[in-house]
C-alpha cells in the first residue's frame, strides 16, 4: 500500500534509543496510522526515522519519537521537512 502523498519528515532521536526495542515500536506505530518510510540505528547511537503519510498521523509519530518506547530515554530529537516520496510500507533497518 503507497502512503498518500502528504507530509514527510526525517528525524534523528538521540539518548538511549538503541538496543530498547524503539524501531520496532515506531514500526507498530506507523503502520497502525497508515504512515510509510523505514527506522534504523546509526553509528553514533542515534536512531533516524524516514516517514510519510496524512500529517496528522506523520505528526503523532514525530510526538512518539520525542517519548519512545519503555526502556527508552530520549535526550533530543532533530525533526526535518522531507520530500514525500510515495514510500510503501513501514520497515526497520
Amino acid at each position: 500500500m503507497l502512503a498518500a502523498k502528504g507530509t514527510a519528515r526525517h528525524v534523528v532521536v538521540r539518548g538511549r534509543v538503541q538496543g530498547v526495542g524503539f524501531r520496532y515500536a515506531v514500526r507498530e506505530r506507523a503502520r497502525s496510522r497508515g504512515v510509510a518510510g523505514h527506522a534504523r540505528n546509526l553509528p553514533g547511537g542515534e536512531v533516524e526515522v524516514v516517514m510519510e503519510g496524512e500529517p496528522d498521523a506523520v505528526a503523532a509519530l514525530v510526538e512518539f519519537c520525542r517519548r519512545g518506547p519503555r526502556g527508552a530515554h530520549v535526550t533530543g530529537v532533530d525533526v526535518r521537512d522531507a520530500q514525500p516520496g510515495g514510500r510503501a510500507g513501514f520497515d526497520v533497518r
